[in-house]
């Protein structure tokens, strides 16, 4: 009974008639209500969400003279409104609602399910109370969409009206705080060093192998890669080490390690670069993870890793190597525990380690990578460092808003902060607020800061160089925000070149400088620009 898409758009009476209609037949109707000035993806996932409930799906939109947004509202007349949403698959009808809410259209057609994004669930507007009481007296359900609340079409408006370039209008509102002052940020910067920091994670190495130009092998159509250059760079809990200790800080890594040749180099490597090792004696060889490229582009990885496994013995061994490091000299600045999910820790380890060092260590971060890490073991944090998709996979919650998963993390563990990293989108630093009342739209708060670099050369390392910075900031009494933007800043600088290099004050310094001087970052790809510009606007009014 679907109707063709030139007559999805109904008239009063031909909704009426084709409700009666679907109704006789059996055929369940979902009806979903509301302006739809700009179709944003967040309508989107809203509207397949909500055709996944029933049979029909009625979009009913406001219409001109009723929409109350103020000024040039709405920015496209309803007539246009309504052909948008017919041309999407998932709508079967369209109808205009002259009425200044859909209370009297939802007497009249009386759906089974009516649909309201997740924000109305907790509402106590009288205009939604009226609506699903027309609803529920017919007998049917009011259903809340997971619904993504990180974008609105009034905020997306707002902006497109004050700029034409949101993300260097969102960059002028950040260089606007108090808190990214250049002279606080340069304070924060040389506050650095002396910091004492205890890192426990594990070591791993990462080769590059450089190949000559792809050819086609003679025996098969596969690819043939002839490497022509080694290049050996720290990795893992070892990189983060590195930066710390480049950046002025004295870090201690507290590791498991094989006896080996290469583990002996590996650890002079790293006392040459000011890093203090102490570790657990493990059989497993040091993991190696070996990067294929061809010129700047990396063709295949390969993870020559064997996971490590420690006795009883050894893990309580390596949880009083961390104590001892965070009781000397009258406690540690800043601990991070960096699980690369080599298989150090487990859920029982992380915890139990987490609890064991945080009365000894000012700022406790952390960070979980790889399928085989314990995110939600790590509890007591001030501030945990995810991506969205690690975050979203590691709670199974694909369709909420990121505030909520975030908040759903942060409740679970204990955590103060969060900052989420949203690969090109840039990141949102999460921190709770002091109300502990309600739902967690009035207990958490966000804010975007826009990726940095236009164009990123190697993306390898980029998280642990936020991690670093973030934490240092952290310790030395700067702010979530401060920290994230520094964070933000070397994960850039570090994105441009090839390999894990350690980051130098003056690298630092010289990306705050560009990128405060100019107050700009770089375009997106254009057809990501509505989904990023939702998410900045969102993280100044999440709370």
């Amino acid at each position: 009974m679907t109707t063709p898409r030139s007559g999805k758009i109904l008239t009063h009476a031909e909704l009426v008639a084709l409700r009666d209609r679907a109704r006789t037949e059996g055929r369940s109707l979902v009806h979903c209500h509301g302006c739809f000035d700009i179709v944003h993806p967040g309508h989107i996932r809203h509207l397949r969400f909500a055709r996944n409930q029933g049979d029909l799906l009625l979009v009913s939109i406001t219409g001109d003279a009723a929409i109350d947004k103020g000024t040039h509202r709405p920015l496209i007349p309803q007539e246009l409104r309504a052909e948008n949403l017919a041309e999407l698959d998932c709508v079967d009808w369209v109808y205009v609602e002259s009425r200044p809410t859909a209370a009297e259209l939802l007497e009249e057609v009386r759906p089974d399910v009516y649909i309201k994004g997740r924000e109305y669930e907790f509402n106590r507007d009288p205009r939604f109370a009226a609506e699903r009481s027309a609803v529920e007296r017919h007998g049917g359900r009011v259903v809340f969409s997971s619904g993504d609340v990180v974008f609105s079409s009034t905020a997306l408006i707002e902006a497109m009206e004050r700029s034409t370039e949101p993300f260097q209008k969102r960059l002028t509102q950040l260089a606007a705080s108090a808190d990214l002052e250049p002279g606080a940020l340069e304070q924060v910067i040389e506050s650095f060093r002396g910091k004492r920091v205890v890192v426990v994670g594990e070591i791993m190495q990462d080769t590059y192998v450089f190949c000559d130009r792809p050819d086609v092998a003679d025996e098969a159509a596969i690819m043939t890669l002839r490497p022509v250059q080694h290049q050996y760079f720290d990795g893992g809990a070892a990189i983060i080490a590195r930066h710390l200790a480049a950046l002025g800080a004295s870090p201690v890594l507290v590791t498991a390690l094989p006896e080996s040749d290469l583990a002996s180099l590996v650890t002079r490597r790293l006392a040459g670069s000011g890093v203090e090792v102490r570790s657990v004696l493990t059989p497993s060889p040091l993991a190696e993870k070996q990067r294929l490229l061809v010129g700047s582009s990396k063709m295949l990885k390969l993870d020559l890793v064997e996971p490590i496994v420690l006795d009883a013995r050894q893990r309580d061994t390596l949880i009083q190597l961390a104590l001892d490091a965070a009781r000397e000299h009258a406690g540690a600045d800043a601990g991070i525990i960096a699980d690369f999910g080599l298989g150090l820790f487990s859920p029982a380890i992380t915890h139990a380690l987490c609890r064991a060092i945080r009365p000894d260590v000012g700022v406790l971060t952390g960070a979980a990578r790889g399928r085989r890490s314990n995110l939600r073991s790590m509890t007591l944090m001030d501030l945990v460092c995810p991506s969205e998709p690690q975050l979203r996979d590691t709670y199974r919650n694909f369709d909420q808003s990121l505030p909520a998963v975030t908040w759903e993390l942060l409740e679970e563990t204990g955590t103060r902060t969060a900052i989420v990293s949203l690969d090109a989108e840039g990141l949102v630093a999460f921190h709770r607020l002091p109300e502990e009342q309600g739902a967690w739209q009035s207990r958490l708060h966000g804010e975007h800061i826009p990726s940095l670099c236009h164009s990123t050369l190697d993306a390898l390392g980029c998280d642990d160089v936020l991690l670093s910075v973030a934490t240092l900031s952290l310790a030395c009494g700067g702010s979530l925000l401060a920290g994230a933007f520094l964070g933000a800043a070397a994960a850039a600088a570090h994105g441009r070149r090839i390999g894990n290099v350690p980051l130098e004050p003056s690298d630092l310094r010289r990306e705050v400088s560009r990128v405060l001087g100019a107050r700009i970052t770089f375009t997106p790809p254009e057809q990501a620009v509505v989904a990023r510009l939702g998410r900045s606007t969102i993280t100044r009014t999440a709370s």
